[in-house]
């Protein structure tokens, strides 16, 4: 297998959760910068043009994070990072599918419609008249999530999973691009030291 990836939150995510399955593979770095995402031969892989994907052995594809976590999951199940019930599976793709609708799309969107503009305005469909109210919206998922998710020490329960790893890494990137982690969330600003010293460790 071959991870394509470049740089951003959403390869990232993959590239940790590889990391805690302890799984290492062949990676390919695509230069989003010169465009060789929206250009053949990546776009064979992925019609989308984004990353990451994952080339299976026989040529097949796989895009979309949680799609490509799933697939590594059943091909590498320990240790267990969605979940080892159908209890346990479903609550962390309930987490996942709650903080990508309302934290990371409207944060990745306010980022390339603010401070990204200049380099996607070519690429995307940019509305930079609806940046700051996206950034409004990720915030306010995050302080939906501070009021209502477990944090006990993980967002899902007593262990890391994949929902962890999904918000740790749009966080750190909102962080360094134009939308710092509101204080008033201090559940959620707890969790994220918590897991930095994690992945740190």
């Amino acid at each position: 297998m071959k991870l394509h990836r470049s740089g951003g939150p959403n390869p990232r995510v993959v590239e940790i959760f590889l990391a805690q399955k302890r799984v290492s593979l062949e990676t390919v770095t695509v230069d989003i910068g010169s465009g060789e995402n929206r250009r053949q031969p990546y776009l064979a892989k992925n019609p989308l043009g984004e990353t990451p994907t994952l080339e299976l052995d026989g040529g097949e594809a796989i895009s979309q994070v949680t799609a490509i976590c799933e697939y590594l999951e059943e091909r590498h199940p320990e240790p267990v990072l969605i979940g080892e019930t159908p209890e346990e599976r479903a609550r962390t793709r309930m987490w996942v599918r709650r903080i990508d609708l309302h934290i990371a799309q409207p944060m990745v969107s306010g980022f390339r419609y603010g401070e990204g503009y200049e380099f996607f305005k070519s690429r995307v469909r940019c509305i930079p008249q609806a940046a700051a109210d996206l950034k409004v919206l990720a915030d306010e998922g995050l302080g939906w999530l501070n009021r209502h998710a477990s944090f006990r020490p993980y967002i899902c329960g007593e262990r890391l999973r994949l929902a962890d790893i999904f918000l740790f890494c749009f966080l750190d990137f909102g962080r360094q691009y134009g939308q710092p982690l509101n204080p008033e969330h201090g559940n959620v600003a707890r969790w994220f030291d918590g897991i930095r010293e994690h992945l740190a460790a």
